[in-house]
């Protein structure tokens, strides 16, 4: 039974990371800009384009589907010289906790998420913590749960929609959504988007006074959107951090490319007379 369960999930897995034709409006920021914006410790959100994707979009209402942490080109063994470094550790549903490179989502709209004030020292145990976790398979078993994105349902309640990504044991999850990165932030106890709770303090000189207790989420409940709008983490735009002139940027707008086309356009009228006059 447990081979049966293992095949059908790898088939599964296999279905639901192919990707999709579609057209992708991709911004404007080339492979070699966004490896100098890069810094270890750097959450890269990813606007996937695979069967799984789309679900997990409309599940946590966001345009991200998936999350990778840059590691930096020394937290891995060197490559061949002809080879582009590794310097992206990812959970996939396919092939569990690995490295790729940057090239891997080049053709695709990405975001790049800086935690605000980590220490270095912080910041070098949660790189070293998603590489150390490089090669472990997930259990396959309760990828079928995942079947429920494969057909029409009616529109979810916001209250359900995060629920619904904490699927089975929990293995599965880490594959499509950002508990291994998560969990690498949790182990230096930086927040993410932990639940805040006001409790009033017992001051009899201070009647308004109150205490902020940030309540944990437990880490398979997050997802990349959450990254996005965290309070703690910074969104870095490589086209602004490395110097941005607008008057350097050739902008034509639709009115203008409307207008030279029909310059340059024959005119049918002028076009129909002159073969009359020819056949004349």
């Amino acid at each position: 039974m447990g081979w049966m369960m293992s095949t059908v999930g790898n088939l599964l897995a296999n279905y639901l990371t192919k990707p999709l034709k579609k057209t992708t409006h991709i911004a404007p920021i080339n492979q070699e800009t966004l490896r100098a914006t890069l810094q270890p410790g750097d959450v890269l959100l990813v606007d996937g384009n695979t069967r799984l994707s789309v679900p997990i979009k409309y599940l946590t209402q966001s345009t991200w589907s998936h999350a990778a942490m840059y590691v930096g080109e020394d937290a891995l063994p060197a490559r061949e010289s002809w080879q582009m470094p590794l310097v992206l550790v990812e959970a996939d549903l396919k092939y569990g906790v690995h490295a790729i490179t940057l090239a891997h989502y080049a053709h695709l709209n990405t975001r790049i998420c800086r935690p605000v004030g980590l220490l270095e020292e912080d910041r070098k145990r949660v790189v070293d913590f998603v590489v150390e976790r490089i090669g472990h398979h997930y259990d396959l078993k309760n990828i079928l749960d995942l079947g429920r994105y494969l057909f029409p349902f009616a529109p979810v309640p916001t209250r359900l929609r995060r629920r619904l990504l904490a699927l089975g044991s929990g293995d599965p999850t880490r594959a499509i959504c950002s508990t291994l990165i998560a969990q690498a932030f949790y182990s230096v106890s930086y927040p993410i988007l932990p639940d805040i709770k006001r409790e009033w303090m017992d001051d009899p000189e201070c009647a308004d006074c109150y205490a902020e207790i940030y309540h944990i989420r437990h880490h398979s409940l997050y997802t990349p959107r959450d990254f996005d709008i965290s309070p703690f983490f910074d969104i870095i735009k490589p086209s602004i951090v490395n110097g941005f002139n607008y008057r350097s940027i050739n902008l034509k707008t639709s009115h203008e490319t409307s207008q030279r086309t029909a310059e340059t356009s024959p005119d049918p009228q002028n076009s129909a007379s002159k073969q009359k006059h020819s056949a004349s």
